[in-house]
C-alpha cells in the first residue's frame, strides 16, 4: 500500500528526532534549504505538499538509512500512540498553539485517547457553547485532520481565521478565492470567508458523544 502524505512527513520527523535534530536542522544536514521540512510547508492553500524525491534521497544518504528502513519507519509512525493533542475551542483561537501551517505546536495541550491511529496532523477540540447543536454538544470532543486537502461539499470542518476565530461548520461551497460555510445550528448565521482571511481548515474525522 502506498505511503500517505502524513506517513512520509511523520517518518521524516521521526528520523530527525532519532538524530536529535529539528526538521530544519535535518534539512541543513542534507544540504537543503532549512525551511524545506517546516510544518508550514506541508500544506499550502488547503493542498498537501510532498517532500521531493531529491530531498528525501539526500536525507536518506546523509543518515545512511535505506528506503526500506524509511518505509518501515513511516508505517510504524502511522500506528501512533493512541492519543492526540486536545484543546478547547476558545484556546484554539489564541496564538501559540498552532504553527504557521495550522499544526499543533507549543505548550498547553492536553492529550486525549483516540480509537483510530494517532498521527501527525490530528488533534482534538473540546466543544463549548451551543453553536454546534444539534450535531455537537458542549463537552463533545472533535478529532480534526489538519492534513486533509480533498475537501468536498457536505464535509464537516473546523476553520480558523487569520483573526483567531475558530468555528465548526459544514462546507457548502468553495471557489478559488472564498469558502462558504453552513452553520450546524440554524440559530446561528452561515459564513462566507475569503481565502486570504482563512488561516487553516481541517476535516472533522470523529466525535466523542
Amino acid at each position: 500500500m502506498p505511503l500517505s502524505h502524513s506517513q512520509i512527513w511523520s517518518a521524516l520527523d521521526r528520523l530527525a528526532a532519532r538524530e536529535g535534530l529539528t526538521p530544519s536542522a535535518l534539512a541543513r544536514r542534507a544540504d537543503l534549504d532549512p525551511t524545506s521540512f517546516n510544518p508550514s510547508k506541508r500544506v499550502k492553500d488547503g493542498r498537501a505538499r510532498w517532500p521531493s524525491t531529491e530531498s528525501l534521497t539526500k536525507v536518506l544518504a546523509v543518515l545512511g538509512v535505506s528506503l526500506g528502513e524509511f518505509a518501515a519507519l513511516a508505517e510504524d509512525g502511522a500506528r501512533g500512540d493512541g492519543a492526540v493533542p486536545l484543546l478547547g475551542f476558545a484556546q484554539a483561537g489564541d496564538d501559540g498553539f498552532f504553527d504557521d501551517g495550522g499544526f499543533p505546536a507549543g505548550e498547553g495541550w492536553d492529550r486525549m485517547a483516540f480509537p483510530g491511529a494517532a498521527r501527525e496532523g490530528l488533534f482534538a477540540l473540546r466543544v463549548q457553547g451551543d453553536s454546534m447543536l444539534p450535531a455537537y454538544r458542549a463537552g463533545d470532543r472533535l478529532v480534526v485532520d489538519r492534513t486533509a486537502s480533498d475537501f468536498r461539499v457536505g464535509d464537516r470542518v473546523v476553520v480558523r481565521t487569520t483573526a483567531g476565530e475558530v468555528m465548526a461548520k459544514e462546507l457548502r461551497r468553495q471557489t478559488a478565492d472564498r469558502i462558504e460555510l453552513k452553520s450546524l445550528n440554524p440559530n446561528y448565521p452561515d459564513r462566507t470567508l475569503k481565502r486570504r482571511d482563512l488561516s487553516w481548515m481541517g476535516r472533522i474525522l470523529w466525535a466523542s458523544q
